[in-house]
């Protein structure tokens, strides 16, 4: 007799769902509904306390007569401009002095990684608040050498560029990556360059920075979109402050939403940002062909 076929609850090509099942159900609960949800309250006026009125575009059209709008727009450039470059510039160096053979060095590149993982919390926010207040230690040590304190967070000239230095601590995943690009330059090419006499610098500048143009790339997007998106540190911080000076987007969007409870204003401003993003990702690609090269001679994205 023949023997009974066992009953299959998932075809062979239907296994792949199921593996990737939890990533499915928690993106389309947690991302993709939320996103849905936004956009549909854009076009509403949206309070949880009254009924939902269709407003069309009013939201969008709205905020560009808003001056907190204004302000927090270029804040937000402001800190995006200064930290962006900073902190990819810090995290490259950093790869650079770590990319050497030492007996210790693992321990060196666990060092220099662990602050990214504390940064974004509000106990390095108030550590970092508490550093730059007028007897902080930061002024302590401006003290030392005659120079009269500053009340950093309390100058509106200088409370965004100590907002935008506090990233600098997340620079260990950034040179996590740089690091691992770094070790895939052909030594051979270092090689050859030394036999024509060509110094570490003009190396750097000719082989290694061509040669990980990818990663640096892939890390100048990423860190973008992280910045623009950016609240915990300034909401800890300055709370905004002084003078609306520190009022980046992100906390802007907070305060229309949970503040204010304009939820549809909110969720507006939450689609214009990402259209922001979005243009600035594009530009980004656009422009990455002239200084993005690959192994196999093919351009850039």
């Amino acid at each position: 007799m023949p023997k009974p076929l066992k009953k299959r609850f998932f075809n062979k090509g239907d296994i792949g769902l199921v593996y990737i099942a939890p990533w499915l159900i928690g993106f389309m609960v947690f991302s993709l509904y939320p996103m849905i949800a936004s956009l549909v309250y854009s076009f509403y006026d949206f309070n949880y306390l009254t009924e939902m009125k269709f407003v069309g575009l009013d939201n969008f059209l709205k905020m560009f007569d808003s001056s907190d709008f204004k302000i927090s727009v270029k804040a937000t450039f402001t800190f995006v401009l200064f930290a962006v470059p900073a902190k990819l510039i810090s995290a490259l160096l950093l790869a650079v002095l770590l990319n050497v053979k030492l007996k210790a060095i693992n321990l060196y590149r666990t060092i220099y990684y662990l602050p990214s993982i504390l940064a974004g919390s509000v106990a390095i926010g108030i550590l970092w608040r508490l550093m730059f207040t007028k007897d902080g230690l930061i002024n302590y040590f401006i003290g030392l050498f005659g120079m009269e304190a500053t009340n950093w967070l309390g100058n509106p000239k200088t409370a965004i560029y100590v907002i935008s230095a506090l990233p600098l601590w997340q620079v260990g995943s950034s040179m996590v990556i740089f690091l691992a690009a770094l070790k895939q330059v052909p030594e051979d090419m270092y090689e050859a360059a030394r036999i024509d006499g060509a110094s570490r610098l003009k190396q750097f500048i000719s082989i290694t920075l061509p040669t990980i143009s990818p990663v640096i790339l892939f890390n100048l997007i990423m860190q973008s979109i992280n910045t623009f998106q950016e609240f915990s540190s300034v909401f800890v911080i300055t709370g905004g402050g002084p003078a609306k000076s520190t009022y980046l987007y992100a906390l802007f969007i907070y305060n229309e939403a949970f503040k204010m409870l304009r939820m549809g204003y909110a969720s507006a401003l939450s689609w214009f940002l990402f259209i922001v993003i979005l243009i600035i990702t594009a530009l980004i690609f656009k422009t990455s062909a002239k200084w993005t090269f690959y192994g196999d001679g093919g351009d850039a994205i």
